[in-house]
């Protein structure tokens, strides 16, 4: 049963149409309340990079013509050592435990080892548990935690000043264009109108004295 279930997965290389189903497919799986790390990473150019840089490595997976899971990955080359990586593997809820992971899986780790890589690595949430016993199971090991660190920046000195400075400008910006905008023209025709009530103002009265 097992053997008709790892069949039945078709693999093969990402094309244009699989980037926005395997991003959303992503979006679905890497939610920011399970996974923060991957959800601060996971996005459409993920997905649009490695698809121009490493297609070959970039693969999908189908169950019946419906997309059952995506893997991402490249080659590193450092020295004389080429490094295998896998960035992103993420297998559909509705097809679960049918060994899709491990065909995708299987299948990049091949043509990796074809294109001379001798080592491999992968990464994932610490929180995300099922992922951590599915690569020990495939052979990975010797795991290290990467430590991330956060700020709220709302309450960094430097946001209050910021905040305060675009009120500041905000408020001289309003108060710019509560005024008059006067042109040197406006202002010519005024003195003109002036200038204009003078002279039929001086032209009266000396019709008033004739």
């Amino acid at each position: 049963m097992h053997s008709q279930e790892f069949d039945a997965v078709y693999v093969r290389e990402l094309e244009i149409d699989d980037i926005a189903p395997v991003y959303h497919l992503g979006e679905e799986l890497f939610t920011s309340d399970l996974y923060p790390y991957l959800y601060r990473c996971w996005d459409e150019w993920e997905v649009i990079g490695l698809y121009n840089t490493d297609p070959e490595y970039c693969l999908v997976a189908e169950i019946d013509g419906q997309l059952a899971g995506f893997i991402l990955g490249t080659i590193i080359t450092k020295a004389s050592w080429t490094y295998g990586y896998i960035l992103w593997l993420g297998v559909s809820p509705k097809f679960q435990r049918r060994r899709v992971g491990d065909k995708l899986v299987d299948t990049v780790i091949a043509r990796m080892i074809e294109d001379g890589a001798r080592f491999m690595l992968v990464d994932t949430d610490p929180e995300n548990v099922a992922a951590v016993k599915f690569f020990s199971r495939k052979g990975f090991g010797n795991i290290r935690q990467h430590i991330f660190l956060s700020m709220n920046l709302s309450k960094h000195e430097h946001y209050g000043r910021l905040i305060d400075y675009e009120r500041q400008k905000a408020e001289r910006a309003g108060y710019k264009r509560s005024r008059p905008i006067r042109t040197r023209k406006a202002e010519a025709i005024v003195n003109e109108v002036a200038l204009n009530g003078l002279i039929s103002e001086s032209q009266h009265q000396e019709d008033s004295v004739i």
